[in-house]
């Protein structure tokens, strides 16, 4: 831990064994516990982005607006990075990396700090996801590869990263969707609303009909509620009747497993719900208002 303590700087661990990692406090705590001798200029051909970042696709745009500050002003503050086989890793300042080499620079101010895969992971994702840069897909693939890689719950991730627990459920429903559909989303031609509500129907063929319907024809949120609740379908959807009572049925199955915690399935004229215990089947019970005399 020692060794650590030294590699990171005075406090830094701290930011990886607390409850939420917050980004700015880790860029500020680096450069301010950071000597004049830390900061060391690094070629930008030894610098390569954070294997474990997100973000693929960069705003052009403001690229060019930073690389124009930069070739007026010069890069103000490092950036921070770690050393690896070939070069450096990016931890923290890929944008300012990028519109370094637009405005042509060939090299760059830089703080080397020590981190490794699962801290470099929780950075790249938390950068982005403070500094609003990701579009939902990007996002939900980066808390899916968290939790795989990592080990964390959902509510883990919820902690470590500042949201709410059904905010994380609802993001992560996002990548179990067509490829087609995500895409729309990635592309911000459907919204995150608008995916949720598709999320909740079992047929990818529907659900990629659906969101082509929203497109084409502009549908609101409210608009494709009623349509997958069985509201408004007549002859000119494309949503076949037969398939009607499995979009109420999958509706009907997630607001019941909202309210007993426990998985529901339904079919024609018939309920299950699984529980896994004696105690368990108590709680639902209970939750459902129902007393049983055991005498």
């Amino acid at each position: 831990m020692e060794t650590k303590r030294k590699a990171l700087g005075k406090g830094l661990e701290q930011l990886f064994t607390n409850e939420r990692l917050n980004l700015d406090s880790l860029e500020k705590d680096i450069i301010k516990t950071a000597t004049p001798a830390d900061i060391v200029k690094i070629s930008l051909d030894e610098i390569r982005p954070n294997p474990y970042q997100p973000r693929k696709v960069f705003n052009e745009d403001a690229l060019k607006e930073l690389s124009i500050s930069i070739k007026e002003q010069g890069l103000i503050q490092p950036i921070i990075v770690k050393k690896s086989i070939k070069g450096y890793e990016i931890v923290a300042g890929e944008r300012r990396t990028r519109a370094a080499r637009l405005a042509g620079l060939t090299k760059i101010p830089a703080i080397i700090r020590d981190f490794n895969d699962e801290q470099m992971m929780e950075i790249a994702l938390i950068e982005n996801i403070q500094r609003e840069n990701l579009n939902p897909i990007e996002e939900a693939k980066a808390y899916n590869m968290i939790i795989k890689t990592n080990g964390l719950t959902q509510e883990e991730i919820a902690t470590k990263f500042g949201k709410s627990r059904s905010y994380i459920t609802n993001m992560l429903g996002l990548i179990d969707l067509p490829e087609k559909i995500q895409n729309l989303i990635a592309t911000k031609e459907i919204s995150t609303s608008h995916a949720r509500v598709l999320s909740k129907l079992s047929s990818p063929n529907t659900q990629i009909e659906l969101a082509n319907k929203i497109v084409k024809e502009n549908l609101s949120v409210r608009d494709l509620e009623k349509l997958t609740s069985g509201e408004d379908i007549n002859k000119k959807n494309k949503i076949k009747r037969h398939e009607l009572p499995s979009l109420q049925y999958s509706i009907y199955e997630r607001a019941m497993e909202e309210t007993t915690g426990s998985k529901v399935k339904i079919t024609s004229k018939k309920i299950e719900i699984s529980y896994n215990s004696m105690k368990d089947l108590e709680r639902i019970l209970n939750i459902l208002n129902i007393n049983v005399d055991k005498e």
